[in-house]
Parts: C-alpha cells; structure tokens; sequence
C-alpha cells in the first residue's frame, strides 16, 4: 500500500509523433507541404490514430496515478506542431484511447521546446530529433524516442539510464574521448569523492525516486537501472555521487564495454535512455524501446 501521498507530481511533455503513428500524414507534409498536411488531418480527423512509439510508456505513466486518485502523482502534457485546427484529431485519439491527458500547446509549425519549462515538465520526450537538440540547448531535458519495442509485459514501469551525458554532465566523458581510458580512469579514481555534475535528465531521475519514496520497495510502481560502459574502478564515483544527490537507483550495471542490449532486455526495460545512438541500436536489436539524448561530446564533437 502506499505510504503518504506525494508532494509533487512528475510532468512528462510528449510530442503528438511520439505518442501516435502519424507516419502517413507527416509523409504529406514532407511530399506535399503544409497546406496537404492540414487538410489530410481535417480530413481524417473522426480516423482515430494507432499508438506511437511512446504510447505503451505514456500508458503506464498515468497508471501510476491509480495509487492517489485525488492527487495524480504523475502529468502528461502534449506538445505538438500540429494547430489546433489540426490537432483536434489528436484529441479524438486521446479520448479514444482512454489517456487522461488535458494540457496541450499547439504550436503550427513552430518548435514547442519553449513551453517545456512553461508547464514544468521532468522530461520532454519527441520524436523529432530538432526539437530535442533544441530543448537540451535550451537548458531542458529531452529525448528523441528512436523505438517502441517493450520488453516489460508486466504493470511495473522499468525505467534505464546511461550515466555519463545522461545523468551526469560529460566532463569525464570529455576527458575519456580527447586523452583516452587510461586518463579517464585516473582521474575518477582522483575524484573518487568528488560528485558528478548533474546531466540534462538528473530531475527526471529525481522525480521518478521522489515516487518511489511512497512506496515500500515490495511494491513501489517503478524501478529504475544505470546501465554504464563504466568499470570498477570508476565505479565509485557513480556511487557516491547518487549517495550525495540522495537519490535511489534500484540497479547499476557496470559493463566495462559490453554492448547493452542484452542487459537491458534481462532488466524488461520499458525505455531505456543513452547518448550514443549505438547503445540505443544495441537496445533495439534486444526489443528494447530506446530514447537518444544528444547531449556532450559524443554527439558535438569539438573541432
């Protein structure tokens, strides 16, 4: 049973792409314009959509609010390109499928990235990678979702995440690609005590623990895993540095290069979140849903 109810709800924004296969009517706008797009869905607005790559994450984040009815401990906000002319198809497919989801900005055409911090949103999840690259320039935290595969049939959310650039800044990946393993491991065992700066999805990670804090651990809702190519001894500093952010992480996988796929198929990841696109193919290969953060060095190479 759950303990006290929360103070604080998570807010995940989620682009219309992401959470329904609009793949034939964004085919239109790339063929054919905007004007064939907007009249397409004026069209085909009573059509209801099938679910996106996102859908099955999104259902399962408004599940969670069935432990406090009276005080949701999780929002669902829609941030879509789309207008609201257009995006009244979108609404007729949320209230077909049975998504509690009240909050939107439609924005014609126009990135949505600004109104994330706008309505408070832990995560913004889309699956245009401009919109993303957009929103973590703008200082908030984003992901392109890249598949939909679910590994988890079971009503726990799994949630996992890559450390370095994800959860922690890229300093010490900045300083493993410009001088090589042997320097990065030197100075983590340096900075063994020394905590990492927080990466664009620490608040998300925050917010998912501040969750599972109303719960006891045999029946908390979500259960979270950092999955890293880090290896002993750099694990440490990961360790004491979640210690010093007081924030729970149910699992920790250090693989010292393994390729991830594999692991996170043994975890039954609902979503799993990376900087580099080849974890997230690893991910795909397993059946694996995967969202890529394009954050650091790995994605913006210094010249």
């Amino acid at each position: 049973m759950p303990a006290d109810k929360p103070n604080q709800k998570l807010v995940v924004a989620v682009s219309s792409r992401a959470l329904f296969d609009l793949d034939e009517s964004h085919r239109i706008f790339e063929t054919q314009g905007k004007e064939a797009f907007c009249r397409y869905q004026i069209e085909h607005e009573n059509e209801i959509l099938e679910p996106g790559f996102g859908f099955a994450l999104v259902k399962k984040f408004l599940d969670l609010n069935l432990a406090f009815p009276d005080e949701p401990l999780v929002e669902i906000i829609l941030l879509s390109q789309n207008s609201a002319d257009t995006g009244l198809r979108i609404f007729n497919s949320i209230a077909h499928h049975q998504l509690n989801i009240t909050r939107a900005a439609f924005t014609s055409g126009v990135s949505p990235y600004a109104y994330i911090s706008a309505f408070g949103a832990h995560l913004f999840l889309s699956a245009n990678g401009d919109d993303v690259r957009k929103a973590l320039d703008a200082g908030c935290p984003a992901a392109t979702i890249v598949s939909g595969a679910a590994s988890n049939p079971t009503s726990q959310l799994r949630i996992a995440f890559d450390g370095d650039a994800v959860l922690f800044s890229d300093d010490s990946e900045r300083i493993y690609q410009q001088h090589g393993l042997a320097a990065f491991a030197a100075n983590e065992r340096n900075e063994a005590h020394t905590p990492l700066p927080g990466g664009p999805l620490k608040a998300f990670l925050s917010a998912l623990h501040r969750i599972q804090t109303h719960f006891g651990p045999e029946t908390a809702p979500i259960r979270t895993a950092l999955v890293t190519a880090r290896a002993a001894p750099a694990h440490e500093r990961v360790v004491r540095t979640l210690r010093a952010w007081e924030i729970r992480i149910d699992e920790a996988l250090f693989l010292g290069g393994m390729p991830k796929g594999a692991f996170l198929k043994a975890f039954g990841a609902d979503i799993f979140f990376d900087d580099q696109k080849g974890h997230c193919d690893s991910a795909v290969l397993h059946q694996v849903a995967a969202a890529h953060v394009p954050n650091g060095i790995t994605n913006r190479p210094e010249s």
